[in-house]
């Protein structure tokens, strides 16, 4: 027996009990205060079940699988569904210790500390019976008409259905040895209802209905916190405070460890209907083990004796079918058997039996000797007056009162052991070696004879009944029979797991595998029929097939039981057949006899000279006679040559000669062969080889040894065949599928129809990589404008999600970006990508001042000035007229409205913002703080600050801090310009261009600057560079202005309710210093936008990417901060494009 460990996984808390569904599919965990589902197949936790409010420290499924229960230390019980739904919750006036179903009623057992209730789904109530001791474990009977409870103070209960009390066990320990586990055995088999009793004294006893003690106390020497039984009763799992499962039969006896654990066991189960156990421990360890039963037997002839349920030995007379069962109270580790002697290995004995009589149907074993001693072996076999233990390399021969006589060291690995009898105490050992040695020993003489030496491991070995042939299957699953005598190899076949030769007849043997059965009669070709498992014996008529645990006898076609009658029988019958067709040709049907008599050179001379060169070389190919076929070809047509090298190479292919085969391959031209055999093999030098040697127009081969040189991760060499070849898209493919981008690029470079091929699976490669800028900017590269958009659109609304306000401006003003070059490159979506661009850059300013607020109102301290805070809640209010995008809060823009108001004077304002407040759901951690604003702004004047309110530099119109009309002036409809940094209003004005003025003119009209009358004293500074525009002012004195003609352009018509734009015509235009005008140089189709300074004193700064403005200071010192511009983080070092 082994466990394999199936999946594990670890919870936080101890897992006190756990259940499978019925159908086995699911695995209900208590661990803390929660219910882990996981799936059994993969340990992939399915969900997590919340309900109860302290530790769950039971769980039990229904046996329809309709529903489960579990218990808690919060006192109370709840049924769950199949599909995870709590629908029903009682409670106790305890703990909850122990739930059971009844395994055909679907009655509930919930047991607590004082008590135990029953409940059912027809029933509305619980009915609950108190008890005279906690409840620690409890167990229906198979026809659930009897629940057992067991006790902290050491007895057990047996209830009937309403609760009463039938059978009271008092066990000798008492209080001092609580019950902690008990369960039934869910046998059918069994004639009573046995119920395993594990206790804190240590010992595991069994009791019948009755309350009798079947057998006496089994000692465990650890505290057992868990007792089940597999799903038929045959075997019982315990864990403990031995940190580990143990597997017991249902009698008691240890069988071994499932799994060691590396702390108490608190749980352990098998699924149902299976050989899988879950484990649940104390460190919140969840184990699922696969036990894997081994086939422990041995047969001779037709006795075939084999271990069950682990510690019994069944003989069955293969003929007769008769069986004997020989019961054990240990594991039977192996088991040997030959003529009357049977041996049977213990973990500390050997017992050997011997028939009582000499009658072949003689089915009674009795004990002939006894060896008390611990032996370690991999194979075990018996003689009639030796045992032979194999260990390893070492073989040793003992007698049967346990001396050791004799021992032989072989030179590797035994694979495999036979007795191929011989005279009483003098039986030969038929012995195969991992290294392919086959030796044959006896067992009173100390020298192995080498019978023969192949290259590959046996896995099996036969010897004819005249000893004059033997058969072996390697390791490559090929069967091989040689002659004895003089070492030849006579044939051999693929496909085969085992192989035996009758016992009765020299020529016959049969052999298995691959779902067949093959019998091979002399030099007949081979018979084959279905057949599952394996061949272990061929007696007469009859084979011996062994499938998974059973074994069987196949009659064999009686055409084979005559067989030295039946030769030449298929040679006749196809001679004749071929008369019957016209065929007169008697030198041809003699070649054919001479042929199957083995004359093979006399049947090649007949066939030359019957004008049938092809047959004899076919004969020798087959035969693998391939020196004869070349001696017999001599200097023939090259084109056999060709062939018979091809056929050469595929025999060294078969025999697992594939460097022999590659050469050969090679020889005759075969290079796709030889490319495959050394792709499969592995050898890149050999592919590197042949690669460099094919000519460049031998597209196939090379792109085969390119396919070899990817799968064997060797890309440098896929890629120079590719090159050779000149297939530029499979190289380019291969850079992308090795991700060497910066080659794929350099290609993409020299061959621009390839562009699509790279950028958009590195764009994908680095989207998965969770690289999303780059790979927008890499789908936007290769021309995938939509895949980029969505790209975009996805970043925008994560960093929306995840309150990342500042990167969502960012996204916004990129995706704005992506919509004017859709417009710039489609004229169809020209209108709607204006539209989504003008929304965009809204939404890109809306989530980029929202950033401050939401950093004001998260954060404990601020970063910005209360008069930046100010400006920035006044921007945002005035651009939320219409409606409010996702993620901004109006709480938090008025809240910050509010204390920044208060703070500089604003009162009314304040006022304002606090009232508004109150018609808003308020997060609870501001409610105090509004509140208390709310009352001590009442005790404020109720007017605002004159130096906070804004004013036109259009109109000179003082604006109200709260505007109605959003972010324009109330009187001339003018709209402000802000510093993307303050958010105060800038001293700039808008204007316009007569119709008739392109961009370029009005640009060549502004920087002509014509003289004016009264030229101004103080030197103005423009300074350009690709980072900025700035205006700057050197101050001599100070000089009044003249008229200026831009300024008479800033008159409107009082009291209209439309927007009067400021126009200027090319005079005005010339007037104008190129140091005080601003240019928004916007990419087509949109137009420029111009501003025009009114107070050139205080410099301005404009972002050449975004065209958002600053107060030059304040860029600056932003772009000192962030080395790139904050609104759309252009770096400094980026050259404008």
């Amino acid at each position: 027996m082994r466990a394999a460990l199936t999946w594990r996984d670890k919870a936080e808390q101890c897992i006190y009990d756990l259940a499978f569904k019925p159908d086995g599919t699911q695995l209900i965990i208590a661990a803390g205060n929660r219910l882990l589902v996981y799936d059994t197949s993969d340990g992939t936790l399915i969900q997590p079940l919340k309900g109860h409010k302290d530790t769950v420290y039971c769980v039990a499924y229904a046996k329809d699988g309709k529903r489960f229960a579990s218990g808690s230390a919060d006192k109370s019980v709840i049924i769950w569904t199949s599909k995870l739904e709590g629908i029903l919750k009682y409670t106790h006036n305890d703990s909850i210790q122990c739930v059971s179903y009844n395994p055909l009623t679907h009655q509930l057992a919930s047991c607590s500390s004082s008590d135990f209730g029953l409940w059912s789904p027809e029933q509305k109530s619980v009915s609950k019976h108190k008890t005279s001791s906690k409840i620690t474990c409890c167990s229906w009977t198979n026809d659930g008409q009897y629940l057992a409870l067991g006790m902290f103070n050491g007895i057990v209960s047996i209830r009937n259905k309403n609760g009463e009390e039938k059978v009271k066990i008092e066990r000798t320990g008492g209080a001092s040895s609580p019950i902690w586990s008990i369960c039934w055995n869910p046998s059918r088999d069994e004639h009573n209802d046995i119920l395993a009793v594990a206790d804190w004294g240590q010992k595991l006893s069994f009791y019948q209905l009755s309350g009798k003690q079947i057998g006496k106390d089994r000692m465990l020497n650890f505290d057992p916190c868990c007792v089940s039984y597999f799903t038929k009763g045959e075997y019982i799992l315990l864990g403990g405070s031995d940190k580990q499962v143990s597997l017991f039969t249902k009698d008691g006896v240890r069988l071994g460890t499932i799994g060691e654990q590396s702390s108490w066991v608190w749980t352990c189960k098998v699924k149902p209907d299976s050989n899988y156990v879950a484990v649940g421990c104390q460190d919140g360890t969840i184990s699922f083990y696969q036990l894997i039963f081994s086939t422990v037997h041995g047969l001779y002839k037709d006795r075939y004796a084999y271990r069950d349920n682990m510690t019994d030995v069944i003989v069955q007379h293969l003929i007769t079918e008769q069986k004997v069962r020989i019961k054990g109270r240990e594991l039977v580790k192996k088991i040997a058997i030959y003529k009357n002697r049977l041996a049977i290995q213990m973990p500390e004995k050997i017992l050997i039996y011997e028939l009582f009589s000499d009658d072949s149907s003689d089915m009674y074993y009795r004990v002939k000797e006894k060896i008390v001693k611990k032996f370690e072996c991999n194979l075990l076999v018996v003689c009639s007056a030796h045992i032979i233990l194999c260990q390893e390399k070492r073989l040793q021969c003992l007698s049967f009162s346990g001396i050791k006589e004799r021992e032989w060291l072989m030179e590797s690995l035994i694979r495999y052991i036979k007795v191929i009898g011989g005279p009483p105490g003098r039986e030969g050992l038929l012995v195969g070696l991992k290294n392919g040695q086959i030796l044959k020993i006896f067992v009173d003489n100390v020298f192995a004879i080498v019978l023969l030496k192949q290259s590959t491991a046996v896995r099996c070995l036969d010897m004819s009944a005249s000893r004059n042939k033997l058969a072996v299957v390697d390791e490559n699953d090929t069967c091989l029979v040689y002659d004895i005598h003089t070492k030849e190899l006579l044939f051999q076949e693929p496909n085969a797991n085992s192989v035996a030769w009758n016992a009765q007849c020299e020529d016959m043997l049969c052999f298995s595998g691959g779902g067949y059965l093959n019998i091979k009669a002399s030099n007949f070709p081979v018979h084959q029929q279905k057949l599952q498992g394996f061949v272990v014996g061929y007696n007469g008529s009859k084979i011996f097939c062994l499938h998974i645990f059973s074994m069987s006898a196949v009659e064999v076609p009686q055409a084979f039981t005559r067989v030295r009658d039946l030769r030449y029988l298929e040679l006749i019958s196809s001679i004749e057949e071929r008369k019957k067709h016209g065929e007169n040709n008697n030198e041809l049907f003699l070649a054919d006899v001479y042929a199957y008599q083995g004359k093979f050179h006399e049947a090649a001379k007949l066939y030359k000279k019957s004008g049938h060169e092809n047959l004899a070389l076919d004969m020798y190919s087959d035969l693998r006679m391939f020196d004869c076929a070349k001696d017999f070809l001599g200097s023939g047509d090259p084109k056999d040559t060709k062939m018979l090298i091809k056929k050469q190479a595929d025999w060294a292919k078969n025999i697992n000669e594939p460097k022999a085969a590659v050469e050969m391959y090679l020889s005759a031209g075969e290079h796709m062969k030889a490319i495959e055999i050394s792709g499969d093999h592995g050898w890149v030098d050999m592919l590197i080889e042949i690669a460099r040697k094919l000519d460049k127009a031998e597209r196939e081969p090379l792109s085969k040894c390119a396919f070899y040189f990817k799968k064997l991760d060797n890309p440098g060499y896929a890629a120079e065949t590719y090159l050779k070849v000149g297939d530029l898209k499979a190289l380019i493919h291969l850079h992308v599928e090795t991700h060497r981008w910066e080659e794929a690029f350099a290609l993409t470079e020299k061959h621009p129809e390839f562009k699509d091929d790279v950028y958009v699976p590195y764009a994908q490669w680095l989207a998965e990589n969770d690289r999303f800028e780059e790979a927008q900017k890499a789908f936007h590269k290769a021309g995938r404008q939509s895949e980029a958009v969505r790209v975009l659109e996805q970043l925008t609304h994560n960093a929306v999600v995840e309150s990342r306000f500042n990167d969502a401006a960012y996204y916004y003003w990129m995706l704005s970006m992506q919509c004017l070059d859709i417009a710039q490159e489609n004229e169809q979506q020209k209108t709607e990508m204006l539209q989504k661009f003008h929304h965009f850059q809204h939404l890109a300013e809306v989530y980029h001042v929202y950033h401050s607020i939401q950093r004001y109102t998260e954060e404990p301290f601020s970063f910005h000035l209360p008069e930046t805070l100010f400006n920035i809640s006044r921007f945002l209010l005035h651009s939320l007229t219409k409606e409010t995008p996702l993620g901004i809060s109006k709480v938090n823009t008025l809240f910050a409205l509010a204390k920044q108001s208060k703070a500089l004077g604003a009162y009314k304002l304040a006022r304002h913002a606090y009232d508004k407040l109150q018609g808003l759901q308020i997060p609870a951690r501001f409610q105090k703080s509004i509140e208390l604003g709310s009352l001590t702004i009442r005790s404020k004047p109720f007017h605002d600050s004159e130096e906070l309110v804004p004013l036109c530099y259009r109109c000179s119109t003082n604006n109200p801090l709260l505007n109605n009309l959003g972010n324009v002036c109330i009187n001339c409809r003018q709209p402000f310009v802000f510093s993307a940094s303050s958010y105060e209003v800038l001293h700039l004005v808008e204007f316009y261009l007569e119709d008739g003025i392109t961009d370029e003119e009005a640009v060549a009209l502004i920087d002509l600057e014509a003289p004016r009358l009264n030229k101004r004293a103080n030197k103005w500074q423009e300074m350009m560079s690709d980072n900025a525009q700035s205006l700057r002012l050197d101050d001599d004195t100070d000089i009044t202005e003249d008229d200026d003609p831009f300024t008479a352009k800033l008159s409107f018509e009082q009291g209209g309710s439309e927007f009067v734009p400021v126009v200027v015509n090319r005079a005005v235009l010339q007037s104008m210093s190129r140091r005080d005008v601003l240019i928004k140089r916007w990419p087509k189709p949109l137009r420029w936008q111009y501003y025009r300074s009114l107070l050139p004193d205080a410099s301005i700064t404009m972002c050449p990417s975004c065209f958002q403005m600053f107060h030059s200071e304040d860029y600056e010192l932003l772009v000192l901060q962030h080395n790139c511009c904050p609104f759309c983080r252009r770096r400094i070092d980026e050259s404008n494009q």
